[in-house]
């Protein structure tokens, strides 16, 4: 698990390597990731846009952007917790994920990014 809080914006990332998806021969490891989204501010944001740098082993790196998560732009208000659950597929059985959300703030319309904290994705036969 990876946590981290920004402007009251606690992100908790739980990572999870998914051995029925992936094919070793392929070069195809897939990770799926639950994020609890927690608003501990006192005030309502909505989550925007997201922003994902992805890396492997294999020095692949990429980077995910778009309109919010799975489809959603959620509101919270605060003490409200948000949870989503995805996936990403590496070339590698190692590799790792950071970014950040934009969010707004709905009463003053301002902007502000949140980071989402670095996490490892890593093989569970890889983990001793």
């Amino acid at each position: 698990m990876a946590t981290q809080t920004t402007h009251g914006i606690k992100i908790s990332i739980f990572p999870k390597y998914e051995k029925d998806y992936s094919d070793k021969a392929k070069e195809q490891s897939i990770f799926s990731y639950r994020v609890l989204i927690e608003n501990n501010s006192t005030m309502t944001v909505q989550l925007l846009r997201r922003t994902w740098h992805i890396f492997d082993s294999y020095n692949e790196k990429r980077t995910v952007e778009g309109e919010g998560v799975i489809g959603e732009q959620p509101i919270l208000q605060p003490g409200q917790i948000y949870e989503y659950a995805s996936w990403c597929p590496l070339m590698s059985d190692l590799g790792s994920m950071t970014g950040s959300y934009l969010m707004m703030e709905l009463e003053s319309g301002k902007q502000f990014n949140v980071d989402i904290p670095e996490f490892q994705l890593m093989a569970d036969f890889r983990q001793n």
